[in-house]
């Protein structure tokens, strides 16, 4: 009998968890150690997903904060040297933000850490599983179901 909506998506929440914590501590090591907050955390990688700088009300627009709340989030991140901020040129009122050195790297580590448990986890797999997960999955990527934001193919 072929697996109903409702089993595989039990399934796969459990897959996902698992898979998304077994990786979580080594990601989470070099945040914690920036003593950022799960708010300056979000904002941090926000905008590592942008080319360009946001402003702050784009910011608190993506995240769903006020305007209050992200320009706390951003003044504690300069504080820390994670971003930077500086007006616009077309309209002084506007404040630009954007990513430091630092944060960049901070980002790039805590990205690194999850590409690193999702490596390990594919090399704990038998060959049998690998293919039939890798067949599954391809499969399902190119039937277009599941399309990427433009703005989160960075991002894991």
């Amino acid at each position: 009998m072929p697996a109903q909506p409702d089993d595989l998506y039990d399934v796969l929440v459990e897959f996902v968890q698992r898979l998304m914590s077994a990786g979580e501590s080594d990601g989470l090591d070099a945040l914690a150690e920036s003593d950022l907050s799960f708010s300056q955390a979000r904002t941090l990688f926000l905008l590592t997903r942008t080319a360009e700088p946001m402003p702050i009300n784009s910011i608190a627009d993506a995240l769903g904060l006020s305007m209050a709340a992200a320009g706390r989030n951003v003044d504690q991140l300069v504080g820390l040297s994670m971003v930077e901020r500086r007006e616009s040129r077309s309209d002084r009122r506007v404040k630009l933000v954007s990513l430091t050195p630092l944060g960049e790297e901070l980002a790039a580590q805590h990205i690194a850490a999850k590409q690193e448990s999702l490596k390990a986890f594919t090399h704990a797999l038998s060959p049998e599983q690998r293919d039939r997960l890798h067949g599954a999955l391809t499969d399902i990527l190119a039937g277009g179901a599941l399309r990427p934001a433009p703005d989160q193919e960075k991002c894991l």
